[in-house]
């Protein structure tokens, strides 16, 4: 019942995040139709919304569209904020905390994406190996066997499609090379060394798979798929390091 309830928070911070977006996109759409550019301001920080207050728009009636596109934007970030800060309230007392702490030592698992991880995933004991937990995923290539010959396509995108987009999205952090930023640093500090030797492993083999993969061609989107397929196992190595430490 409580993973249930969580997974319907995470759904519901997921949905809030789309709708921000969309809504962002009306706003700037709504300005482009009209020919309305503010070079300087894209962050729509003080600034940006005192020249908003000022109007911006030739007509009332086009200033009251573009405020109500402002007002949409305000909202939803607003809902947004709320649904992340009911997570970071009810997640700390929820049983899968420690793996939910662990998994953020990945490069790219952040907080949420963890949360999500293993409110979609459950239990990672119940996968034996990191190829079941891929396939679970929907991270394994797609066969095609005609008589002797057998090609691979696509992935095949069964399984938990909520947690692996969270993967997906995670493995463009590697593409640059292994480093740890400080807020890596401030993470790793609260996981045991066994799990930062992990961390290690994944910085220093995912980071060289992204760059030998798009060294021979492959397109960025592919190449972030294949590594988001290889962080299923150490997403798989730190589940089990944690059940094994309690």
């Amino acid at each position: 019942m409580e993973a249930e309830a969580l997974r319907a928070l995470v759904r519901a911070r997921e949905d809030a995040l789309q709708d921000l977006k969309a809504a962002k996109v009306r706003r700037k759409a709504f300005l482009l139709r009209q020919d309305i550019r503010d070079e300087g301001r894209a962050n729509w920080g003080a600034a940006h919304l005192r020249w908003v207050a000022d109007g911006v728009c030739p007509t009332p009636a086009q200033q009251s569209v573009f405020q109500e596109y402002v007002r949409a934007v305000s909202e939803q970030t607003a809902r947004l904020q709320r649904l992340e800060a009911a997570l970071a309230a009810l997640v700390p007392r929820w049983r899968w905390y420690p793996v939910v702490e662990a998994m953020q030592a990945l490069r790219g698992v952040q907080f949420t994406a963890a949360v999500t991880l293993i409110a979609e995933l459950g239990d990672l004991r119940r996968f034996d190996t990191p190829r079941q937990l891929m396939s679970y995923l929907g991270l394994t290539p797609s066969e095609h066997s005609s008589g002797e010959r057998r090609r691979q396509g696509a992935i095949t995108k069964t399984g938990n499609a909520h947690a692996r987009r969270v993967l997906v999205e995670g493995a463009w952090a590697y593409r640059s090379p292994a480093q740890v930023s400080r807020h890596l640093q401030l993470r790793l500090a609260k996981v045991p060394k066994a799990i930062q030797d992990i961390s290690g492993k994944a910085q220093v083999r995912l980071g060289k798979r992204y760059r030998r993969l798009l060294a021979r061609g492959k397109n960025a989107n592919q190449v972030v798929v294949a590594i988001a397929h290889e962080m299923a196992a150490f997403v798989w190595a730190i589940a089990r390091e944690v059940a094994v430490a309690h």
